[in-house]
């Protein structure tokens, strides 16, 4: 067997991102940090085999609350690559892979969390994401909006 280079491998957390439609509107919210994002976050370290449906919900009930229902997908609509800077000790950049689903809003208003200071329903047909997203979170929109408008 071959020598593995682990210096030659890259680390990144891994997220679960949603799409969420209403009405033909996409839902972005900005974090306190000024950044715009999609709902859904990062699994921890316990969740290794937790059912990705279970930490989008954990997710989603931690960012907009658990008054909102939805209906998730099966599949991934699109998957994204995003480095930032952690606001964290030492302000380390850290890389995050994202899982994009496509979910319907069913019912229920978002409620901000105390980590976000904004949120919009956007159109899907004209919503110019390169006036908020940044990175991979930018291709990632840019991607799902394509697909939508095929």
């Amino acid at each position: 067997m071959a020598d593995v280079d682990i210096a030659q491998k890259d680390t990144y957390f891994v997220a679960v991102k949603l799409f969420l439609e209403r009405d033909g509107k996409l839902f972005i919210f900005k974090d306190k940090w000024g950044s715009w994002d999609l709902p859904g976050g990062r699994i921890k370290k316990h969740e290794f085999e937790t059912d990705l449906r279970d930490v989008i919900a954990r997710k989603m009930s931690e960012e907009v609350g658990s008054e909102v229902l939805y209906e998730v997908e099966d599949r991934p609509e699109v998957l994204m690559r995003h480095e930032r800077v952690e606001a964290s000790p030492g302000n380390p950049t850290v890389r995050i892979f994202g899982i994009g689903y496509r979910a319907k809003w069913v019912s229920g208003e978002p409620k901000m969390s105390d980590a976000h200071t904004e949120m919009l329903w956007v159109d899907i047909k004209d919503f110019k994401p390169e006036g908020y997203f940044t990175g991979g979170w930018l291709k990632g929109v840019q991607e799902y909006l394509g697909n939508r408008k095929k």
